[in-house]
Protein backbone atom coordinates (compact mmCIF):
# COMPACT_ATOMS: atom_id res chain seq x y z
CA UNK A 1 0.00 0.00 0.00
CA UNK A 2 1.11 3.14 -1.20
CA UNK A 3 0.39 6.47 0.40
CA UNK A 4 1.43 9.15 -1.35
CA UNK A 5 -0.87 12.04 -1.85
CA UNK A 6 -0.08 15.13 -3.87
CA UNK A 7 -1.33 18.66 -2.16
CA UNK A 8 -4.28 20.26 -3.71
CA UNK A 9 -3.14 23.32 -5.40
CA UNK A 10 -4.53 26.54 -7.49
CA UNK A 11 -7.18 25.35 -9.59
CA UNK A 12 -8.42 22.40 -6.62
CA UNK A 13 -11.05 22.55 -3.74
CA UNK A 14 -8.08 23.13 -1.45
CA UNK A 15 -7.34 26.53 -2.39
CA UNK A 16 -11.44 27.92 -2.61
CA UNK A 17 -12.21 30.86 -1.51
CA UNK A 18 -14.58 29.29 0.65
CA UNK A 19 -11.41 27.53 2.04
CA UNK A 20 -9.93 30.58 2.68
CA UNK A 21 -12.38 31.90 4.71
CA UNK A 22 -13.00 29.45 6.55
CA UNK A 23 -8.88 29.84 7.52
CA UNK A 24 -9.60 33.72 7.97
CA UNK A 25 -12.01 33.22 10.27
CA UNK A 26 -10.52 30.09 12.59
CA UNK A 27 -7.15 31.40 12.81
CA UNK A 28 -7.43 35.27 11.39
CA UNK A 29 -5.65 37.03 8.35
CA UNK A 30 -1.88 35.94 8.97
CA UNK A 31 -3.03 32.02 8.78
CA UNK A 32 -4.59 33.10 5.74
CA UNK A 33 -2.38 34.96 4.11
CA UNK A 34 0.40 31.97 5.03
CA UNK A 35 -1.39 29.69 3.03
CA UNK A 36 -1.77 32.04 -0.19
CA UNK A 37 1.87 32.74 -0.04
CA UNK A 38 2.60 28.95 -0.08
CA UNK A 39 0.02 28.33 -3.13
CA UNK A 40 2.17 31.42 -4.80
CA UNK A 41 4.89 29.66 -4.42
CA UNK A 42 4.16 26.16 -6.01
CA UNK A 43 2.65 27.98 -8.77
CA UNK A 44 5.64 30.19 -9.47
CA UNK A 45 8.31 27.92 -8.97
CA UNK A 46 7.17 24.71 -10.90
CA UNK A 47 10.04 24.45 -14.07
CA UNK A 48 12.53 26.20 -11.86
CA UNK A 49 16.20 23.67 -11.34
CA UNK A 50 15.66 21.56 -8.19
CA UNK A 51 18.79 23.33 -6.80
CA UNK A 52 16.69 27.00 -6.68
CA UNK A 53 13.24 24.84 -5.77
CA UNK A 54 15.13 22.77 -2.45
CA UNK A 55 16.56 26.32 -1.32
CA UNK A 56 13.23 28.12 -2.01
CA UNK A 57 11.37 25.57 -0.22
CA UNK A 58 13.58 25.10 2.61
CA UNK A 59 13.77 28.50 3.13
CA UNK A 60 9.80 29.30 3.02
CA UNK A 61 8.81 26.70 5.51
CA UNK A 62 11.98 27.76 8.25
CA UNK A 63 10.51 31.14 9.40
CA UNK A 64 7.41 29.16 10.65
CA UNK A 65 8.25 29.28 14.27
CA UNK A 66 9.50 25.54 16.34
CA UNK A 67 6.62 24.75 18.95
CA UNK A 68 6.70 21.25 20.59
CA UNK A 69 4.46 18.80 20.45
CA UNK A 70 3.37 18.92 23.69
CA UNK A 71 2.45 22.74 23.73
CA UNK A 72 1.31 22.92 20.32
CA UNK A 73 -1.09 19.78 20.08
CA UNK A 74 -1.40 18.69 23.53
CA UNK A 75 0.06 15.46 22.71
CA UNK A 76 3.57 13.47 23.03
CA UNK A 77 3.21 13.13 19.03
CA UNK A 78 1.40 14.49 16.24
CA UNK A 79 2.11 14.69 12.71
CA UNK A 80 0.75 17.54 11.19
CA UNK A 81 -0.21 18.15 7.46
CA UNK A 82 1.44 21.30 5.74
CA UNK A 83 -1.64 23.22 6.35
CA UNK A 84 -2.10 22.33 9.72
CA UNK A 85 1.10 23.86 10.31
CA UNK A 86 0.76 27.29 8.20
CA UNK A 87 -2.69 27.44 9.68
CA UNK A 88 -1.81 27.10 13.34
CA UNK A 89 1.85 28.76 12.47
CA UNK A 90 3.89 26.46 14.31
CA UNK A 91 5.39 23.10 14.03
CA UNK A 92 8.32 20.72 15.55
CA UNK A 93 11.00 19.13 13.55
CA UNK A 94 8.77 16.14 12.10
CA UNK A 95 6.32 19.34 10.68
CA UNK A 96 9.17 21.12 8.68
CA UNK A 97 10.27 17.37 7.05
CA UNK A 98 6.53 17.01 6.12
CA UNK A 99 5.88 20.14 4.88
CA UNK A 100 9.31 20.43 2.78
CA UNK A 101 8.38 17.02 1.65
CA UNK A 102 5.31 17.70 0.15
CA UNK A 103 6.02 20.29 -1.06
CA UNK A 104 8.17 19.53 -3.25
CA UNK A 105 6.84 16.60 -4.62
CA UNK A 106 3.88 19.05 -5.65
CA UNK A 107 7.04 20.81 -7.32
CA UNK A 108 8.16 17.85 -9.13
CA UNK A 109 10.67 16.43 -7.30
CA UNK A 110 10.82 12.92 -7.43
CA UNK A 111 10.11 10.88 -4.90
CA UNK A 112 12.94 8.59 -4.99
CA UNK A 113 15.01 11.97 -4.64
CA UNK A 114 13.63 12.53 -1.17
CA UNK A 115 14.08 10.97 2.49
CA UNK A 116 12.50 12.33 5.37
CA UNK A 117 15.25 10.79 7.96
CA UNK A 118 15.13 9.92 11.47
CA UNK A 119 18.63 11.13 13.53
CA UNK A 120 20.17 11.77 16.61
CA UNK A 121 21.01 15.29 16.79
CA UNK A 122 24.83 15.17 19.18
CA UNK A 123 24.86 18.24 20.08
CA UNK A 124 21.25 18.33 21.46
CA UNK A 125 21.47 14.88 22.74
CA UNK A 126 18.03 14.54 21.37
CA UNK A 127 15.97 12.99 18.09
CA UNK A 128 15.46 14.32 15.74
CA UNK A 129 14.22 14.98 11.84
CA UNK A 130 15.26 16.35 8.59
CA UNK A 131 14.64 16.12 4.82
CA UNK A 132 17.29 14.64 2.68
CA UNK A 133 17.71 15.42 -1.03
CA UNK A 134 19.73 13.03 -3.02
CA UNK A 135 20.54 14.09 -6.76
CA UNK A 136 21.56 10.97 -7.90
CA UNK A 137 20.79 7.54 -5.73
CA UNK A 138 24.53 7.09 -4.94
CA UNK A 139 25.19 10.70 -4.36
CA UNK A 140 26.05 12.71 -0.67
CA UNK A 141 22.19 14.13 -0.22
CA UNK A 142 21.48 17.51 1.05
CA UNK A 143 19.87 18.20 4.27
CA UNK A 144 17.18 20.49 5.08
CA UNK A 145 17.12 21.30 8.29
CA UNK A 146 14.60 23.75 10.53
CA UNK A 147 17.99 23.68 12.98
CA UNK A 148 20.64 25.04 10.55
CA UNK A 149 19.14 27.31 7.87
CA UNK A 150 21.81 26.61 5.48
CA UNK A 151 21.37 23.41 3.25
CA UNK A 152 24.13 21.18 3.44
CA UNK A 153 26.14 18.10 2.29
CA UNK A 154 25.28 14.94 4.75
CA UNK A 155 28.88 14.65 5.11
CA UNK A 156 29.10 18.13 6.48
CA UNK A 157 26.45 17.71 9.31
CA UNK A 158 28.49 15.42 11.35
CA UNK A 159 26.40 16.39 14.42
CA UNK A 160 23.46 13.88 13.04
CA UNK A 161 23.53 10.62 13.18
CA UNK A 162 20.93 8.83 10.79
CA UNK A 163 18.96 6.59 12.29
CA UNK A 164 16.48 5.44 9.51
CA UNK A 165 14.88 7.09 6.65
CA UNK A 166 11.48 6.82 4.30
CA UNK A 167 9.44 8.18 1.79
CA UNK A 168 6.41 7.57 0.29
CA UNK A 169 6.90 3.58 -0.62
CA UNK A 170 10.21 3.05 1.04
CA UNK A 171 11.64 2.72 4.35
CA UNK A 172 15.47 2.01 4.99
CA UNK A 173 17.32 1.46 8.22
CA UNK A 174 20.80 3.61 8.11
CA UNK A 175 23.82 2.02 7.28
CA UNK A 176 24.81 2.08 10.92
CA UNK A 177 22.08 -0.54 11.29
CA UNK A 178 21.92 -1.97 8.93
CA UNK A 179 23.74 -1.13 5.63
CA UNK A 180 20.90 1.15 3.78
CA UNK A 181 18.77 -2.37 3.72
CA UNK A 182 15.46 -1.38 2.94
CA UNK A 183 12.28 -2.69 5.62
CA UNK A 184 9.96 -4.97 3.88
CA UNK A 185 6.38 -3.37 4.24
CA UNK A 186 7.90 0.11 3.06
CA UNK A 187 6.97 3.27 5.16
CA UNK A 188 3.13 2.43 5.32
CA UNK A 189 4.60 0.48 8.43
CA UNK A 190 5.10 4.24 10.33
CA UNK A 191 1.40 4.49 12.11
CA UNK A 192 2.17 8.07 12.49
CA UNK A 193 3.07 8.63 8.40
CA UNK A 194 -0.09 6.32 7.97
CA UNK A 195 -1.99 8.59 9.54
CA UNK A 196 -0.97 11.90 8.30
CA UNK A 197 -1.81 10.42 4.63
CA UNK A 198 -4.56 9.58 5.36
CA UNK A 199 -5.53 12.61 7.23
CA UNK A 200 -4.28 14.44 3.87
CA UNK A 201 -6.25 12.06 1.49
CA UNK A 202 -9.54 13.50 3.32
CA UNK A 203 -8.57 17.22 2.93
CA UNK A 204 -8.24 16.53 -0.91
CA UNK A 205 -11.50 14.11 -0.71
CA UNK A 206 -13.67 15.98 1.01
CA UNK A 207 -12.96 19.47 -0.26
CA UNK A 208 -15.83 22.48 -0.04
CA UNK A 209 -17.35 20.16 2.80
CA UNK A 210 -14.72 20.04 5.22
CA UNK A 211 -14.15 22.05 7.44
CA UNK A 212 -10.97 23.37 8.65
CA UNK A 213 -12.17 22.61 12.30
CA UNK A 214 -12.85 19.47 11.24
CA UNK A 215 -9.19 18.72 9.72
CA UNK A 216 -7.29 20.53 12.66
CA UNK A 217 -8.24 18.40 15.62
Amino acid sequence: MVLVVSIAVAGNDRFTPEFLKAIDQQFGHSAKARIVAWQKLIEKNKGESEWEIIHVVNDFFNRIPFISDDRHWGRADYWATPVEMLSTNGGDCEDFSIAKYFTLLELGIPDERLRITYVKAVRLNQAHMVLAYYETPGSDPLILDNLVRKIKFSSQRTDLVPIYSFNGRDLWMSKERGQGRSIQGGSHRINLWRDLNIRMQQERELGKSYTVKEMIK
